[in-house]
């Protein structure tokens, strides 16, 4: 009963849906009215020219069977005009019954009836004491990525949505969603915006700066991200209120630019937790390339801990006896003096002082082609458009206007001697197919590629690049540095920075003791307490009560760790 209370409420209620029903019901009295017309003229049609007399019920009943084709023959005309009459009926009944009549039911009474059931399923607002929650204004793929992660750390999150359709299978889902309009003051009454953590902006720059103007009418002080598509609407949406403005078009030009090896050999830093910071480097042309980490000895010499190293774009765990390759990107962590202490023994080699090549000229490829200008590298790029490359002519050593996938184009960049490839376009398939290209045309390049799908990670692995990242993985990294107010540390695609409480089930214990990489894989970096911060904890560390383990992995990692250490 109370199934259909609900949808026969909002029925009632709605005004086109109530249109609907009546123009239905004018439908079914002209079928009516014709059926009884067929009867009429049966009477007419066998008392005239077939001599038999009927009953008025027995017209309506023959009427019936002729026009839904059952025609069961047990009252048949044998004259033809009769005949003629039956034809008539059975043609008109196929028309009006099995065609019309369905298509109208359907249109007009049996999905406006299933749609009021999705609106009425799907929430259209979150309850009384929803508290601490994050909110977004779209359901793509950094929301979702998010939410995955957020849940890990027990942080709610909900979708605004419009499409009650889409929101009833969200809701279906297990996604925490709220029908409503986007831009409506309503819809953030009710999804309690004042008491959110965070609500992200991740529309376009129009809709985003109208739902900010939104928003602030809710909660002059609630904490708004805004993901910016155009770097000159960053003024405009902070005037609107957003509290924080990241343009990731820009941001991953920038990150994928400072995994580049080129020049002297250095780490680059790719995030920091207040004294403790994360860094990256390249093997290549070093003495480290062909040692394992045991003989690089790289604590003794810079006092730095090896916390993991790429290989070919995946991650491989810091094993004593990993050999590095002279494509490996080992992952250290240190203090800014031990960082210093290991440039210095980095600096004297000479990795290779060729342009750098770039690959697409778009906003990803400006922002790297600009970060790398300021490092003082020179820059070739390849774009195929010539509007794209008109405005790299200012920042390009060299623009090549053409075809990445033409040799004759490759070869006058200077593909041979780069000594890395920076692949920018928005494509996966055309990254894949370039970072293929590319490794054939120079095997000792170090190849760097922005992903758009994780699907496609591991055909990108195969093709032969060694550094990915994705728009989203980019966004969901600074939205949770912004949520927890730390620095953005950005390690790579599939691989994240988590802040985890210490379970009662490790205190007091070693880390060798409690094997939580063994069981896990996850990488512990350093341990936060009150007294400070442990930067290099080894297997003996003893695990302080009342500590915090910073690691990195991956939040499949991370829900292993809490099933098994509560």
């Amino acid at each position: 009963m109370k199934f259909l209370i609900g949808p026969l409420g909002y029925f009632l209620q709605d005004v086109q849906l109530r249109r609907n029903v009546l123009g239905l019901l004018k439908y079914l009295t002209f079928l009516a009215a014709l059926i009884l017309l067929y009867a009429v003229l049966f009477h007419v049609l066998m008392a005239r020219f077939e001599g038999q007399e009927h009953s008025w019920f027995t017209g309506v009943y023959w009427t019936l069977t002729v026009m839904s084709t059952l025609g069961f023959g047990d009252i048949t005309f044998h004259s033809d005009v009769g005949r003629v009459f039956s034809v008539v009926v059975l043609l008109s009944g196929m028309v009006l019954l099995l065609i019309v009549l369905p298509f109208l039911f359907i249109r007009f009474f049996y999905a406006p009836w299933l749609e009021a059931q999705l609106r009425l399923r799907a929430p259209r607002e979150v309850s009384h004491d929803t508290r601490g929650h994050v909110v977004f204004t779209a359901w793509d793929s950094i929301a979702r990525q998010m939410a995955e992660r957020l849940k890990v750390e027990g942080i709610p999150t909900v979708v605004v949505e419009e499409d009650s359709a889409q929101a009833a299978r969200l809701h279906a889902d297990g996604v925490g969603v709220v029908r409503g309009e986007v831009d409506d003051v309503r819809t953030y009454e009710n999804l309690r915006a004042g008491d959110a953590r965070l609500v992200v902006l991740n529309r376009d720059d129009l809709t985003n700066t109208n739902v900010a103007l939104t928003v602030r009418d809710v909660s002059p002080t609630v904490p708004m991200a805004a993901i910016v598509e155009d770097e000159n609407a960053l003024d405009i949406l902070e005037l609107s209120g957003c509290s924080h403005t990241v343009a990731l078009k820009k941001l991953l030009g920038e990150q994928l630019a400072n995994r580049i090896n080129a020049g002297h050999a250095q780490a680059h830093v790719v995030g920091h937790y207040e004294d403790l910071l994360v860094a990256e480097f390249s093997a290549h042309d070093t003495p480290l390339a062909g040692k394992t980490l045991a003989e690089a000895r790289l604590r003794e010499i810079a006092g730095v801990s090896v916390v993991g190293v790429w290989e070919q774009g995946a991650m491989q765990a810091a094993r004593p006896d990993l050999v590095l390759s002279p494509h490996s990107l080992p992952v250290v962590a240190g203090s800014r003096e031990s960082i210093e202490r290991l440039n210095e023994y980095l600096w004297i080699y000479d990795t290779n002082w060729n342009p750098v090549v770039i690959i697409g000229a778009g906003k990803v490829g400006l922002a790297a082609a600009r970060f790398l200008k300021d490092r003082g590298l020179a820059v070739h790029v390849v774009e195929r458009s010539a509007a794209g490359a008109a405005q790299l002519e200012s920042l390009a050593d060299r623009l090549v206007v053409g075809d990445a996938a033409d040799r004759e184009v490759m070869r006058r960049v200077g593909i041979e001697g780069a000594p890395s490839i920076l692949i920018t376009t928005n494509d996966d398939a055309t990254n894949i197919y370039l970072t293929a290209y590319c490794r054939r045309l120079n095997p000792e390049a170090q190849i760097v590629s922005r992903i758009t799908h994780d699907r496609n990670l591991a055909s990108m692995q195969r093709a032969g690049a060694d550094f990915t990242l994705s728009y989203t993985t980019l966004g969901v990294e600074m939205l949770h540095a912004l949520l927890f107010r730390r620095p953005p540390i950005v390690l790579g695609e599939g691989i994240e920075f988590f802040r985890l409480p210490c379970p009662p089930s490790l205190q007091g214990r070693t880390l060798a003791e409690g094997a939580v990489g063994r069981k896990t894989g996850l990488t512990i970096i350093a341990l936060e307490t009150d007294g400070g911060m442990i930067t290099d904890p080894g297997p003996r560390t003893v695990v302080p009560p009342q500590s915090t383990l910073l690691a990195i992995g991956t939040p499949l990692q991370v829900r292993t760790f809490r099933e098994l250490f509560g």
